[in-house]
């Protein structure tokens, strides 16, 4: 049995961050439940060539990097906003729960969001 394929999982993923873009909280992270189409990602070994280029086209390499990157306690929203509407967002959190990007928003979700995607995909 295969598993869902990279498009409804990119579906699943738009749905999933547009309802976490309405509750976008500048203090806490947004809550994974287990029915999360991010859960379901499958957490392979990343490639250098697809991911320069889907970084090329990434909406976050015309913005300002610190956005990404705040500082602790600061405000995730702008950057989520971004890559709501960002082509790219799913190999983006692909690479990141791949590689075990540990720092920044990464397909609009916090190092912490990720970690939660990662524990419950094992």
């Amino acid at each position: 049995m295969t598993g869902p394929s990279l498009e409804e999982l990119d579906t699943e993923l738009e749905a999933e961050l547009d309802d976490l873009s309405d509750d976008v909280d500048d203090d806490e992270d947004a809550e994974l439940s287990d029915g999360d189409p991010a859960l379901e990602l499958v957490l392979g070994e990343g490639d250098a060539d697809a991911a320069a280029d889907w970084q090329e086209r990434a909406l976050c390499a015309q913005t300002d990097p610190e956005s990404f990157f705040p500082e602790k306690g600061g405000s995730t929203r702008e950057a989520k906003r971004v890559c709501m509407s960002c082509e790219v967002r799913v190999p983006c959190l692909e690479y990141a729960l791949a590689n075990d990007e540990r720092f920044g928003i990464w397909g609009g979700l916090s190092e912490r969001e990720r970690r939660r995607v990662k524990r419950r995909a094992v």
